[in-house]
C-alpha cells in the first residue's frame, strides 16, 4: 500500500476518533455550555486534518503536478481554510 495514502487514512481514521468521542463526551456531560466548549475545540481539529492531508497528498502528487497545478491547490485550500475561519 502507498505510504502516502495511508497516512492519510490514519489521519482521517484518527480524526474521526476524536469526533466520535467529542460526540459521547457530550452526551456524558449533558449540558449545552460544556457541549458547545467541546464543540469549540474540534474546530480546531477540522481545519488542521484538512492541511495536514492535503499536504501529505500533495506530496505523494508533488512528482506528477506542474507548479502552477500546486499553486491552484494551495490556493483552493486557502480559501476553504478563510471560509471556514474567518468570521
Amino acid at each position: 500500500m502507498d505510504k502516502f495514502v495511508l497516512s492519510m487514512a490514519t489521519l482521517r481514521f484518527i480524526s474521526g476518533s476524536l469526533e466520535i468521542a467529542a460526540a459521547l463526551l457530550m452526551l456524558k456531560l449533558a449540558q449545552v455550555d460544556k457541549a458547545l466548549a467541546v464543540n469549540s475545540l474540534l474546530a480546531f481539529v477540522g481545519p488542521t486534518v484538512l492541511i495536514l492531508t492535503t499536504s501529505i497528498g500533495l506530496i505523494g502528487v508533488a512528482d506528477k503536478l506542474s507548479w502552477g497545478k500546486i499553486a491552484w491547490i494551495f490556493f483552493g485550500v486557502s480559501c476553504l481554510l478563510i471560509g471556514i475561519l474567518k468570521k
